[in-house]
């Protein structure tokens, strides 16, 4: 076979303003033709696409992929497995590895890795700091040239206001954006949004989880101040805390119920660019917690997103959730994703509003941590198709 065609689905594709029920035809890895009633060639596999949603690959722009450093928690082939399962065609990983991913020779190493074991496409994001230290902004041309796509201390914040100034002002005529881990949230945003207008650099604010520091992003809107949320963060608030103990730790913190219902909003509105995962998958022991309560922060978030993300704002009309979930992460990233465009690369995915309860023993990833566990969520991938290539088909999924 040398030919895909994916048969009568909702095509839901914002960035080509088509939202319709039609065939897509893929050839040779790229988007060949979009049509009603295409015949199939001879030489063409068919995926029946009734009653399901097809749109371009979704993009997550913050995973943490653990490699190089802590392959106990994650590795390039765990994590892809579980991002293609969850729908994801690009993912974007953060640097708070070991080595953190602060060199060229680093994120040249990540790459040839990445050729090797990926399941999906992946883009590196380079640290600000060397070492992740908040004392001198890494070599940020040097990062881009080597295949980063964005800067960020994630995992933990740049303190230092003046190093963070002087990497804005190194990398402002990069198109990559630098992309702010804030805590204490709402002091962090406004100190950052005020470097980003007097620096003039593309600014990403990660994780936002508070009413107010929300507030803060939507008086500061333009085309080069952009944020995200989380699944997690839209879904719960800090009472799960008392359900799970110190299971439910992140970072940021889980909020009140009145931040939860601001995100809701900010989503709905527009104020929140794009939604990502924040995919932080640790071993069962650290999630445990030690004798004095404390836990790594974070949840393993790619399986479980597109379902989580329907559950949260089940109102959300689905050009909006496209938008959030793969056309804005590819343009904020300056990624060649997020479209369906006849000569594209065919990246491709497939769900269905079809209920599912959430079993972490049955994740790829190798951390089961999630707050989500034994939860029926409202929206299931059935496939994921990267550069014309099925990576994921649920059984579910008619052929």
């Amino acid at each position: 076979m040398t030919g895909l065609l994916i048969k009568g689905g909702r095509i839901v594709d914002p960035a080509s303003s088509l939202d319709s029920l039609r065939d897509l035809r893929i050839r040779d890895g790229r988007i060949a033709q979009i049509g009603e009633h295409l015949e199939r060639d001879a030489d063409e596999e068919v995926i029946e696409a009734t009653g399901t949603v097809v749109t371009p690959g979704l993009v997550d722009m913050h995973v943490h992929l653990r490699e190089p450093g802590f392959p106990q928690k994650e590795t390039i082939a765990t994590g892809t497995e579980a991002a293609v399962r969850g729908g994801f065609t690009s993912i974007a990983c953060m640097p708070n590895t070991k080595p953190a991913l602060d060199e060229p020779d680093v994120l040249e190493w990540l790459v040839k890795e990445v050729e090797r074991h990926a399941r999906c496409r992946v883009y590196p994001i380079a640290a600000v700091t060397r070492g992740r230290r908040s004392e001198e902004p890494t070599d940020l041309l040097a990062l881009v040239d080597a295949g980063a796509v964005a800067f960020s201390d994630d995992g933990d914040t740049v303190t230092d206001a003046a190093v963070m100034r002087d990497a804005a002002l190194k990398a402002r005529e990069l198109s990559a954006p630098i992309i702010a881990h804030c805590q204490p949230e709402v002091e962090i945003v406004a100190r950052d949004l005020a470097i980003a207008r007097d620096t003039g650099k593309r600014w990403h604010v990660a994780h936002v989880s508070t009413a107010e520091a929300l507030e803060l992003i939507r008086r500061a809107r333009s085309d080069r101040v952009t944020c995200e949320a989380t699944p997690h963060h839209l879904a719960f608030t800090s009472a799960l805390l008392a359900e799970l103990g110190p299971a439910a730790t992140v970072n940021p913190p889980l909020r009140t119920e009145a931040d939860v219902q601001a995100l809701r909003q900010g989503v709905r509105d527009g104020s929140i660019d794009a939604l990502a995962s924040d995919h932080a998958p640790h071993t069962e022991q650290e999630k445990r917690g030690d004798a004095a309560g404390r836990a790594a922060p974070g949840f393993s978030g790619l399986e479980i997103a597109i379902g989580a993300y329907a559950a949260a704002l089940p109102d959300l009309p689905l050009p909006r959730f496209v938008e959030l979930v793969s056309t804005n992460p590819a343009r904020i990233l300056g990624l060649p994703a997020g479209t369906l465009a006849l000569g594209e690369a065919a990246d491709v995915t497939i769900f269905a509003e079809r209920p599912w309860v959430v079993d972490p023993a049955t994740f790829a990833s190798k951390g089961k941590c999630t707050p989500f566990a034994g939860r029926r969520l409202p929206r299931k991938v059935l496939a994921t198709i990267v550069g014309g290539i099925v990576r994921y088909r649920a059984p579910d999924l008619a052929a």
